[in-house]
C-alpha cells in the first residue's frame, strides 16, 4: 500500500505476538497491519509487516484534554450511531464515551473493559512487555542479527526526523554513530557512558532485552536523551533473527561548553574544593580576578577528558588522580583511561589488548604494564609435532597463533613448511597447514607478520646460496597461497639480518650476512600496502657497525632501537651491546647511538649493562620499553637474565628485571613470539633444543585472563 514503512520481524512467534496485541489492544484504531510470508530484503526472514504509523501501533490514537484534540475512530456502517472516545494517560486507555443499549451489555462491556485495562497495565508494568513507553512519536529501527555487527535494514520516519540522517545514509551501519557528535568523527564522544555501552553488547551477545537511557547525538551534533529498549526475535528454532529497537528522543540539557557535566552518570559532580564550585562573574578571567581558584577546574569534564587527560601517559593520569576527587573520577573511567592508553600507545597496539581489557580493565592493565608487579614465568606443553625435525627456522605470531616456517633439517637441508599452533583452542597442537606455492626451503631467514593475518618471508640460505626474495601469504584466506613480491631493487641476498614492521604494514630489513661472508649495515624498507610496493633504502650519513644477529625492536610508533649482533670492531668480529636508535618518521632519518647508563640498587648487581649477546630476544612492550634476554652470550653471564630500557627517557638506563617462575635456560630471537602485546612465548625445551617444540616457556608481562585477579 502507498506510503507505508517497512520493517522486518523474522518469525510466527513474533508475528503472533504482534498479531495478538495488535487485535487485543487496538482492534478499533486507525493502523494497517499485513503479514507476507518472505522478505526479499533479507532471505532469513519469515514474516513481513507494514504500518503507517508506528506510534499509532505502540500508542493508540487517543483524545488529549490538555490540549482540546479529539480523533474519531473508523466504525462499519451497522455502528456509525455508537461512536467510541479514549483518553490516553501515563499509556493507559480508558473509553470515555460510549452507546447504552441494555443494562446487560453496559455490564458486559463494562467487565470487558475492567479486564483490558488490567491486560495494558500489566504489559506496561511488566519488563517483559514489548512496547513501554507511554510517550509521543517513537522510534523504530531493526537491525540483521545474523550480521556480525547488526547491520540497520529499517527505521521509519520518527528516527529520520529526531536524528537528522535519512534511511538510505543508515541502512547496512551499526547504530553506534548516534554516539558521535560529528558525522566524520573516528571515536565515540566522551560523555557517552561506556557503562552503558559495555551493557548493551553483552545484551546483545547473549541474546536478552535490554532497557535504559544513552547519550546520542543528531546529525548536526544536538545531544538526544535517547531511552532505549532493544528486543530480540527469535525464529521457529529459537535463533535470534533481528534486533527491534524502541527509541524515544528528548532533548538533553547539556551545555558542551561550560563546566558542571560529568562525563558519564557515576561520575561525582562534587568537586575537591570550593573554589571549583565558584561561579566567576560574566565576563571575568578566570586567573587573574580569583587567584585562588584553580583555572583547570573550571573547565568542562568533556574538556579535561578529552583535551588533557587524554594526552598525559598513562602514569601521568595515575598521579594527576590524586589532585582532587573530580579529577579523581575522571581518571577512573574506562573510556578516559582507554583515550590515554590509545594516545600513549597508539591505535595498532591498543587493538592489540582489547581482549586483556576485557577482563583487567584499561586501568589495571596500565598499572600492571608501567609497574610490571604480574610479570612471571610460567612453563606448558602443546600437543601435535613439527616434523621432519629442525632448527634454525623462523617463527612469530599472528593473532593468538604462532606460525613456523622453514629452518634448517639434518645435513643442513632447507625446509619450506608452515606449521601453526592455534592457542585459542582448547588443547593446542602444531599443525601443518596446507599451502600452495610454498617459498623455496631457507633458514636464516625472517618471519614477520603485517595486519593480523598477513605473513612475510624475506631472505636467508636456500639450497642454491642466499636469497633476497619477499614472499606473502593471507593465513586468514580460504586457500592459503604463498605470493612472491616483486618491487623494484631488492637488497642484497643475506642471512641472519633481522627485521620489524612498522604502522603495520610496512617491512624494515637491516644487516645481515652476504654469500662471500661480508657483514652488512645497511636499511630498507618496504610498504606492502600500496599496489606496487617498491624497496626503498633509508640513506643515512652514519650507520651502525655492518653486524648480523642483531634485534629491531619498534618503540613510539616509528623509532627503532638496533641492540646487540656479531659486529665489525676493526679486523674483529665481536659480541655488541651498544644500542643505536633512529625514527623512519623523520623527513631525513639519521642512526644515533644511544648512551645508556646503568642503575644500581637493593639486590641488584653491581653493573646491570647488558653483556654483549646475538640471537637474542627483544621484546617491544605497548608502553615503548624494550625488554632484552637470552641469545649466545660470552663468559658465565646467565641468557635468563631480563634487562629492561626506556629508550625514549631523557636519560636512558638499563634496569635489571627480577622474574619469579621457571625461565628457559636459553632464548633465541628468531625463534620467541609476542602474543597479544602481554605474553613472550620462547619455543625450545629447557635446555635449549630448539627441536623440542612441544614444551614452551611464557613470559606473562600481564595478569593473564584465565587465572584470578
Amino acid at each position: 500500500m502507498k506510503g507505508t514503512k517497512r520493517a522486518i520481524v523474522s518469525s510466527e512467534v513474533a508475528k503472533a505476538q504482534i498479531s495478538r496485541v495488535a487485535e487485543q489492544k487496538h482492534s478499533d484504531s486507525t493502523y494497517t497491519l499485513h503479514f507476507n510470508s518472505t522478505s526479499a530484503s533479507n532471505p532469513h526472514s519469515k514474516s513481513l509487516f507494514f504500518f503507517s504509523d508506528f506510534s499509532s501501533f505502540v500508542f493508540p490514537r487517543t483524545q488529549r484534554e490538555s490540549e482540546g484534540e479529539t480523533e474519531t475512530m473508523s466504525k462499519p456502517q451497522e455502528e456509525k450511531d455508537e461512536e467510541d472516545e479514549e483518553l490516553q494517560s501515563s499509556g493507559k486507555r480508558l473509553k470515555c464515551a460510549k452507546s447504552f443499549k441494555e443494562k446487560g451489555e453496559e455490564e458486559e462491556e463494562e467487565e470487558e473493559e475492567e479486564e483490558l485495562e488490567r491486560e495494558v497495565s500489566l504489559m506496561e508494568d511488566t519488563r517483559g512487555g514489548l512496547f513501554f513507553y507511554p510517550t509521543n512519536p517513537t522510534s523504530f529501527v531493526v537491525s540483521d542479527a545474523l550480521e556480525l555487527d547488526f547491520p540497520i535494514i529499517y527505521v521509519n520516519k520518527v528516527f529520520q526526523n529526531f536524528t537528522g540522517y535519512q534511511a538510505h545514509e543508515v541502512l547496512g551501519h551499526n547504530c553506534r554513530f548516534l554516539q558521535y557528535r560529528d558525522p566524520h568523527a573516528q571515536r565515540r564522544h566522551p560523555l557517552v557512558d561506556p557503562v552503558v555501552v559495555s551493557e548493551i553488547r553483552r545484551c546483545l551477545e547473549e541474546g536478552v532485552e535490554f532497557q535504559g537511557e544513552l547519550l546520542n547525538f543528531r546529525k548536526d551534533g544536538t545531544p538526544l536523551v535517547n531511552r532505549l529498549r532493544l528486543v530480540p526475535i527469535h525464529d521457529d528454532d529459537g535463533a535470534i533473527t533481528h534486533i527491534i529497537g524502541i527509541q524515544v528522543f528528548s532533548e538533553a540539557k547539556i551545555d558542551l561548553n561550560h563546566v558542571s557535566y560529568p562525563v558519564f552518570k557515576e561520575t561525582c559532580n562534587q568537586l575537591s574544593d570550593q573554589s571549583a564550585n565558584y561561579s566567576l562573574p560574566r565576563g571575568q578571567s578566570t586567573f587573574t580576578g580569583h587567584p585562588e581558584i584553580c583555572g583547570i577546574l573550571q573547565l568542562s569534564d568533556e574538556v579535561l577528558a578529552h583535551n588533557i587527560l587524554s594526552r598525559l601517559t598513562p602514569r601521568d593520569v595515575a598521579s594527576i588522580g590524586s589532585v582532587c576527587r573530580r579529577i579523581r573520577q575522571l581518571t577512573k573511567n574506562e573510556h578516559v583511561r582507554k583515550m590515554v592508553c590509545q594516545n600513549a600507545w597508539g591505535r595498532e597496539v591498543t587493538g592489540a589488548l582489547e581482549l586483556m581489557t576485557k577482563k583487567l580493565g584499561w586501568g589495571r592493565l596500565a598499572r600492571e604494564l608501567t609497574t610490571l608487579e604480574a610479570v612471571c614465568w610460567r612453563k606448558f606443553t602443546v600437543g601435535g609435532a613439527v616434523e621432519p625435525s629442525r632448527c634454525n627456522f623462523s617463527a612469530c605470531a599472528a593473532g593468538n597463533r604462532l606460525v613456523l616456517f622453514g629452518g634448517e633439517g639434518v645435513n643442513m637441508q632447507p625446509m619450506d613448511d608452515t606449521f601453526v599452533l592455534n592457542l585459542d583452542a582448547a588443547n593446542p597442537e602444531w599443525q601443518r597447514i596446507s599451502v600452495k606455492s610454498s617459498p623455496p626451503g631457507r633458514w636464516g631467514h625472517t618471519l614477520s607478520c603485517l595486519n593480523g593475518s598477513w605473513l612475510v618471508v624475506f631472505g636467508g640460505c636456500g639450497r642454491e646460496g642466499l636469497l633476497n626474495d619477499v614472499f606473502v601469504l593471507d593465513l586468514d584466506a580460504k586457500q592459503p597461497t604463498w605470493k612472491e613480491v616483486f618491487g623494484g631493487t631488492p637488497p642484497l641476498p643475506r642471512s641472519w639480518h633481522s627485521s620489524c614492521t612498522i604502522e603495520g604494514s610496512k617491512l624494515v630489513v637491516s644487516g645481515g650476512c652476504t654469500d662471500a661472508g661480508v657483514l652488512l649495515s645497511d636499511t630498507y624498507l618496504l610498504d606492502l600496502t600500496t599496489d606496487k610496493p617498491m624497496w626503498r633504502e633509508i640513506r643515512t650519513s652514519w650507520a651502525p657497525p655492518s653486524r648480523l644477529g642483531h634485534s629491531l625492536s619498534v618503540y613510539d610508533r616509528t623509532k627503532i632501537l638496533m641492540f646487540g649482533g656479531l659486529a665489525n670492531s676493526g679486523h674483529l668480529r665481536l659480541r655488541s651491546g651498544e644500542a643505536y636508535t633512529i625514527d623512519l618518521e623523520d623527513e631525513e632519518p639519521q642512526w644515533r647511538q644511544l648512551e645508556c647508563s646503568a642503575l644500581t640498587g637493593i639486590g641488584s648487581q653491581s653493573s646491570v649493562v647488558p653483556p654483549p649477546r646475538l640471537d637474542h630476544v627483544a621484546v617491544s612492550m605497548p608502553c615503548g620499553r624494550i625488554i632484552i634476554f637470552g641469545g649466545s652470550i660470552a663468559g658465565l653471564h646467565s641468557p635468563s637474565q631480563l634487562f629492561l630500557l626506556d629508550p625514549a627517557e631523557e636519560k636512558p638506563s638499563w634496569r635489571i628485571l627480577n622474574v619469579p617462575g621457571q625461565p628457559p635456560k636459553f632464548a633465541w630471537g628468531h625463534s620467541t613470539c609476542v602474543v597479544g602485546g602481554t605474553r613472550v612465548l620462547v619455543l625450545g625445551g629447557h635446555t635449549g633444543e630448539e627441536w623440542i617444540l612441544n614444551e614452551l616457556h611464557e613470559l606473562c608481562l600481564a595478569s593473564r585472563q584465565d587465572s584470578e585477579p
